[in-house]
């Protein structure tokens, strides 16, 4: 069986050892430990896959709880189709978030432009007075 250093891993998904230290600690990847003392990790193949799983989780913007639940699920894969949907509840949320901030921020982009057009006015009026 495939087994990986933290430095390996590190380096294949290009982040730091200790943002693989930091997801262990959050309970998403458990290694097992070699070594004088068990002071080596050694990842298998499934805690590479739950690394890939995080950093994927990371990339959609869910949070580290979302991820954690997703993890959790691919751990115990008894009911495929009671995971899916429960995953698809997490898309739909943080979907529906998403939207939220698109509409906030559309929003506050009409009030810079109208604040930006009132500015130029303003602008144009004090040069017309000038001259």
């Amino acid at each position: 069986m495939a087994t990986y250093t933290i430095t390996e891993l590190a380096k294949e998904f290009d982040i730091t050892p200790r943002a693989i230290r930091f997801y262990e600690d959050q309970g998403l990847l458990s290694p097992s430990r070699e070594g004088p003392g068990g002071r080596n990790r050694v990842y298998t193949a499934r805690e590479r896959t739950h690394l890939k799983l995080t950093l994927r989780g990371k990339r959609l913007g869910l949070s580290l709880s979302d991820i954690k639940s997703l993890v959790d699920m691919y751990r115990s894969p008894k009911d495929t189709e009671a995971q899916l949907q429960s995953f698809l509840v997490v898309l739909a949320r943080h979907r529906a978030a998403l939207e939220q901030q698109r509409e906030d921020i559309e929003v506050m982009l009409a009030e810079i432009s109208a604040h930006e057009e009132k500015s130029h006015a303003l602008l144009q009026q004090a040069s017309s007075r000038s001259d």
